[in-house]
């Protein structure tokens, strides 16, 4: 965009209302634009390795809620043996990296090690308890931390009910961080839980090893809770990579229900997508608005909504005219700025980066409510509706700045 096209500020609101009812962007165009902002957001990416039914596909599906459906659709192939796989697609939060189970016959890991080793930015070996052969995990182990002694090394052990006596339930509350192992835990279990951490020997490196112990179950085999051990396992990876996945991938406790914590990830996603296109140096209003269109209708499919130009123009009447005028000032104004020399280039790019995300963030959590009130039968306040955006807009600023700031640390 260009300065003298600020003159022409009059018709964006509509060209930004077109691109809501009727995107017709590009779909190369906007591919690369999506592709130019994830390289200005890094996603973060946990690299899984373990033996066959060691537990890695349901660490995942625990860690996202996803359904195993979405989990199958959403891998992407990286090498012949080993997957991508983005959450949530196509605005991914976080990516994880599966690796073709070690140990197995004619499998030589060496080349997805070789590009593992490239991508990856917390290593998780996954075995299970019962499984006490894990000879080839710690070899894989050994050889990753010659080559990167600083990288942290989180082992999950799984399938902790394959030990249990008959008519055992969960200890609660969750013993197994303590050092030595408790008696309260089965005696064959607890011996298995330490010859694992005993074969161990040590790893090359100064960076930290921790362990941890889960049992991701279904309801049907009578456990309680099915996911047990989860919140111990998200503590290790907080305390491991610093990222901040928890908060965005469940959206604390205030997303209680199963409909706002699949938003809310979907939110963060299309959040950090904005923020990236934020910090190019040119970028078109059609292309941040064809990434919130793209947004508020994947929302809308979520709630069971039809998104078409009747329910658009109810969404943006309640909204309101004021914040339409002030989502169009934002805009422009930080265009602007960028085409400053120098001063534009950084505190402009930075501005635009928070400015964009925030904005991008605030829209969904708003369009969350109308869905949910629409969903539910139930009047929409605009007044409530414009207070939420207005509210949401200071807290996807904010989570853009801890974004940012855990970012740089863990560099």
């Amino acid at each position: 965009m260009k300065w003298n096209d600020l003159e022409n500020w009059s018709g964006y609101w509509e060209q930004l209302r077109a691109a809501f009812t009727s995107p017709k962007i590009d779909p190369d165009v906007l591919d690369a634009s999506l592709r130019a902002a994830r390289q200005q957001v890094p996603i973060p990416v946990l690299w899984l390795l373990g033996k066959t039914q060691a537990g890695k596909t349901s660490i995942i599906k625990a860690l996202t809620g996803s359904e195993a459906a979405e989990i199958g659709n959403g891998f992407q192939p990286c090498t012949r043996t080993s997957q991508f796989y983005d959450f949530p697609t196509p605005a991914p939060i976080v990516r994880f990296l599966d690796t073709r189970g070690l140990g197995e016959v004619s499998y030589d890991p060496s080349e997805d090690i070789r590009y593992c080793e490239t991508q990856a930015h917390l290593l998780i070996a996954v075995m299970k308890v019962a499984d006490l052969s894990q000879i080839s995990v710690f070899d894989v182990l050994h050889t990753i931390r010659k080559h990167h002694p600083e990288w942290p090394v989180l082992i999950v052990q799984t399938g902790l009910h394959d030990l249990y006596p008959n008519s055992f339930t969960h200890i609660l509350p969750w013993p197994y961080d303590d050092d030595p192992l408790p008696d309260s835990i089965p005696l064959n279990l607890r011996r298995a839980l330490q010859s694992q951490r005993n074969s161990l020997k040590p790893l090359p490196g100064f960076a930290p090893v921790q362990w941890v112990a889960v049992d991701l179950t279904l309801p049907e085999d009578g456990f309680s809770p099915v996911e047990y051990g989860l919140e111990e396992l998200w503590q290790k990876i907080e305390a491991l990579s610093p990222l901040g996945l928890q908060y965005h991938l469940s959206g604390g406790k205030e997303v209680r229900d199963i409909y706002a914590r699949a938003a809310h990830q979907h939110i963060v996603g299309y959040t950090f997508t904005a923020a990236g296109l934020g910090a190019l140096p040119v970028v078109d209003l059609v292309s941040v608005s064809a990434v919130q269109a793209k947004m508020l209708h994947g929302l809308a499919k979520l709630y069971g909504q039809h998104w078409d130009q009747s329910t658009i123009s109810e969404f943006l009447g309640l909204m309101g005219v004021g914040i339409a005028s002030s989502y169009l000032t934002r805009w422009l104004t930080r265009t602007a700025v960028k085409i400053i020399p120098v001063w534009g280039q950084t505190i402009g790019t930075l501005w635009s980066v928070a400015s964009t995300g925030s904005s991008t963030y605030a829209l969904g959590k708003a369009a969350i409510y109308f869905f949910a009130q629409r969903k539910n039968g139930l009047n929409i306040d605009p007044d409530s509706l414009r207070r939420l955006y207005a509210e949401e807009l200071k807290r996807g600023a904010l989570i853009l700045k801890q974004r940012s700031s855990k970012s740089n640390k863990s560099e």
